[in-house]
């Protein structure tokens, strides 16, 4: 499906998050490739679970407080402060930005809107961390003037961290049945008779964070993603009432039924836009609930 003008404008642009601000002098010398950007993305970039894997161990400090950077000017000066060498210079680990996979992505996508190629984050839910269960994640959804929009993982561009996941795909070409965007998995539940405590930040046995109520914020984060409000993970707005893990309310249930297919599917540009600015339970505000994992829960006024 080809692809409006202003769509692909907007998605080339920077938005207030992917905007590298003062330091876009650091991106001077990136390439233009898709590919090799993901690489560099990950290369200066750990994941705050990757500590086994790549046997170090994560300063309790950057652990906590790294990703909790909602603005990639404020990644990039934690990066040049740590070290200031070019940016495609792969990092030891201990010199690398401690993030999750929104982080690897928002750079990701920085990078690409710098070198004029469309891009946004999407996000949604992976079924290859080791297991088939949906797991919450995030990924770049990058314009290919072939084939369209295509979705990138830029947390695998390491063949080191792919070949341990065994993962069998092009992490440039993502299958759209092994990461659902938000919407999709919705949709699976609600349409295809999907098991709900497959989808989430981890199973029922491990805490509340699973099932429709997950699925719905991620809708919500999904939505905003696309209108270039990249928010964290933990941001919260716009909740109905009710703890983590409950069922959702019934009208909630069919509200999400009339939003998933405007974020699933080959997305309308207008439409997306139009729901996001006039809907206000969908709509970032501007102050916002924070529940960072380590540090808590805060209120948060957005630039």
């Amino acid at each position: 499906m080809p692809e409006t003008k202003e769509a692909l404008a907007f998605y080339a642009a920077q938005s207030t998050y992917s905007d590298p601000g003062a330091l876009a002098g650091v991106y001077t010398d990136l390439p233009h490739d898709p590919a090799e950007l993901a690489r560099i993305s990950r290369d200066l970039l750990i994941h705050r679970v990757e500590g086994d894997l790549f046997g170090h161990t994560h300063p309790t400090d950057r652990l906590h407080n790294d990703a909790e950077s909602r603005y990639i000017d404020d990644t990039l000066n934690i990066l040049v402060e740590r070290n200031a060498a070019p940016l495609s210079v792969r990092r030891e680990l201990g010199d690398r930005f401690v993030g999750i996979c929104r982080d690897f992505t928002l750079l990701h996508c920085s990078f690409l809107r710098h070198a004029g190629i469309p891009a946004r984050v999407r996000i949604g839910f992976a079924d290859y961390w080791g297991s088939s269960f949906h797991g919450d994640h995030v990924v770049t959804e990058y314009w290919d003037d072939e084939r369209g929009w295509l979705l990138a993982d830029a947390q695998l561009a390491d063949p080191f961290v792919s070949d341990h996941w065994k993962v069998n795909f092009d992490p440039m070409d993502v299958p759209r049945d092994r990461f659902l965007v938000a919407g999709e998995a919705w949709r699976a539940i609600r349409e295809k008779g999907a098991d709900e405590r497959t989808f989430g930040l981890h199973g029922p046995q491990e805490g509340p964070f699973w099932g429709e109520r997950y699925v719905a914020g991620s809708i919500r984060l999904d939505l905003a993603a696309l209108n270039k409000v990249e928010t964290l993970l933990w941001d919260v707005w716009g909740e109905d009432e009710g703890e983590p893990g409950t069922p959702l309310p019934e009208p909630a249930r069919k509200f999400y039924d009339g939003v998933a297919p405007v974020v699933s599917g080959e997305i309308s540009f207008e439409a997306a836009r139009k729901l996001f600015t006039e809907d206000d339970v969908l709509r970032t505000p501007q102050t916002v609930t924070s529940y960072a994992p380590f540090n808590g829960p805060s209120e948060v006024v957005l630039r």
